[in-house]
């Protein structure tokens, strides 16, 4: 089962190819997303990653949490459902 993961603090120029190039170094990769402003298109610096298993998920917080990537520091967690507003 796949496993979504939370990835804050992401740069603004960053890519979605980019991320999923680095999170491949934990496993395989499912899919990425970063999350962008809607009336602007630009990013709002978090996203998610997707990985193909538990513990390929588990060994990519270990990995990249507290790690730079493009210049910032990445928050990376197990992503919980979005809670209704």
């Amino acid at each position: 089962m796949a496993k979504k993961l939370y990835v804050g603090g992401i740069s603004y120029s960053s890519t979605e190819d980019g991320l999923k190039d680095y999170f491949s170094q934990a496993g395989e990769v499912v899919s990425t997303a970063i999350i962008t402003d809607k009336m602007t298109g630009r990013s709002k610096g978090f996203g998610f990653v997707e990985m193909s298993s538990d513990d390929e998920a588990a060994k990519a917080i270990e990995m990249f949490d507290g790690k730079e990537f493009d210049g910032r520091t990445l928050k990376v967690n197990e992503a919980r459902p979005m809670e209704r507003r």
